[in-house]
């Protein structure tokens, strides 16, 4: 019991004197501290990349909902042009003398 209590305290005083993380530590776990550097940095590479590819899909997605809402004004603004009254009254206003049928068509068919 005394040798554990010793042993902590030795950690402590260490602790207090910054000699915890000294060149021997360094030199015993010289590999095991690169991994965990490259796994950080490998770690903070892919969070900003996940980051940065979400906000592309958000501006995306506004993007993709601007050009929806213009096809549908777009084709609104096409239906209302092709009704018979708007096509009626743009040949009226450019005096080109065309009027509406009375009669509908009728077919012509082959005689033998």
């Amino acid at each position: 019991m005394a040798k554990k209590a010793k042993r902590q305290d030795n950690i402590w005083r260490r602790a207090l004197h910054g000699r915890i993380l000294s060149v021997d530590f360094f030199r015993r776990n010289w590999l095991v501290v690169l991994a965990v550097v490259v796994m950080l940095m490998v770690y903070m590479t892919n969070r900003y990349t996940c980051q940065t590819q979400m906000e592309r899909i958000q501006k995306l997605e506004h993007e993709l909902e601007v050009a929806k809402t213009e096809r549908i004004r777009a084709k609104s603004a096409y239906m209302s042009r092709i009704r018979e009254s708007s096509m009626q009254h743009l040949v009226d206003s450019l005096h080109l003398g065309i009027t509406v049928q009375e009669q509908p068509p009728f077919k012509l068919s082959r005689s033998k």
